[in-house]
């Protein structure tokens, strides 16, 4: 069998968005090994230790992709209903039992193999999944029609798996809401039942914040983030060097490698890639990836018109805002246009299971994007 022969049996579904994300993999092993090389020599590391330890789980996210593309989307319906239950007890033991990083108890480590696992991304993917499942039964019913049981149980799911993730991680719930939120949307739910899971989400939220670990430092943010923009103080150091790497990349960057504010600015190789990329690629480079994750949101919208019922659509829909909104949001940080979050940056940044659970999301959307399924199964 030719090379080609087995590209095109094994390899499904929408060849623009493997190749989107073929080229962010790519850029993700070239940048985060730049990066990673102060952090090797503090930790008395060799800078190959985070180029293979970066580029086998780059490997490993892209296996995720072709192993969830080659399913039936519809199967995931049915899955996701498991892994919501099975995230609230685990994010419940990550906030208690969990390891504590950065002051905050977000990840599980699991036993043999000593690697740190993240409920919250498990959370987001069961719970954009089914909930696109509950809309997808519905859509043929009015609005004025709509059983409020099952809205309410929509609703509820949302304001407990987002009030489970605040207690250590409220910019990630933060996100997960307003993914609902379109979602719901798009999926004709009626107004006031937006407002509902709005003010469900603000009433929940806001307990969990005040007895979780994240209250304080969110505030904090909020608040040096409202003086830096009025003028009245500069801005917090971690921005101040992303702003000096951004002044740096110019027009063509400094090259690959060659960057300067790795040995300053702090999460350079997570938080705070998109400045790097600048500094070493210039204002071209953040341009291109900028437009990678647009076209990337394009080509997951597109997939809508490949799903044959509305399940299909509502998925690609969800899960591919879920990816965008992040990426522009950690993009946003590093020019200073929201608040520090600390979120990664969707396929670039160095991490574990946000590598995974993108790479399992994108296999879904390409799956969608494949258009054989028969949603009667769900």
């Amino acid at each position: 069998m030719s090379p080609t022969d087995w590209l095109k049996s094994n390899i499904k579904g929408d060849y623009h968005i493997w190749g989107v994300v073929l080229f962010l993999s790519i850029m993700s092993v070239a940048v985060v090994y730049s990066a990673t090389g102060t952090m090797a020599y503090q930790k008395l590391q060799s800078t190959e230790h985070y180029l293979f330890k970066h580029g086998a789980l780059v490997v490993l996210g892209l296996a995720c992709m072709w192993v969830a593309h080659r399913f039936n989307y519809v199967y995931y319906a049915r899955l996701s209903r498991f892994g919501m239950w099975l995230s609230v007890p685990l994010l419940l033991w990550a906030y208690f039992k969990g390891t504590n990083l950065n002051e905050a108890s977000r990840w599980i480590t699991i036993p043999l193999i000593n690697q740190t696992f993240q409920p919250s991304d498990l959370a987001k993917l069961a719970l954009i999944s089914n909930l696109a499942a509950m809309l997808a039964k519905r859509q043929h019913i009015k609005k004025e029609q709509y059983d409020p049981s099952v809205l309410v149980n929509m609703i509820g799911w949302i304001g407990i798996i987002c009030a489970c993730i605040v207690l250590s991680n409220a910019s990630t719930a933060a996100l997960l809401a307003a993914t609902c939120f379109l979602l719901m949307f798009i999926g004709r739910v009626p107004s006031k039942y937006l407002l509902i899971m709005v003010v469900v989400c603000m009433i929940m939220g806001s307990f969990a914040l005040l007895i979780g670990q994240r209250a304080k430092t969110s505030g904090s943010r909020l608040t040096n983030y409202w003086e830096t923009f009025n003028g009245r103080r500069p801005p917090e150091f971690q921005v101040e060097q992303s702003y000096i790497a951004l002044a740096h990349g110019g027009i063509y960057g400094q090259g690959p490698g060659n960057s300067h504010q790795r040995n300053f600015l702090p999460h350079s190789y997570s938080d705070f890639i998109f400045a790097m990329i600048v500094e070493e690629y210039g204002l071209i480079g953040g341009i291109v990836i900028i437009a990678a994750y647009l076209y990337l949101l394009w080509r997951g919208m597109r997939a809508i018109r490949k799903a044959n019922r509305a399940y299909g659509g509502l998925l690609s829909a969800g899960l591919t805002f879920s990816i965008v909104i992040q990426a522009m949001i950690n993009m946003a940080v590093s020019v200073g246009l929201v608040p520090v979050t600390g979120q990664p940056l969707p396929l670039l940044s160095m991490g574990g299971t946000s590598l995974l659970f993108t790479g399992t999301a994108i296999g879904i959307i390409i799956s969608v994007s494949r258009g054989e399924a028969d949603e009667s199964k769900i």
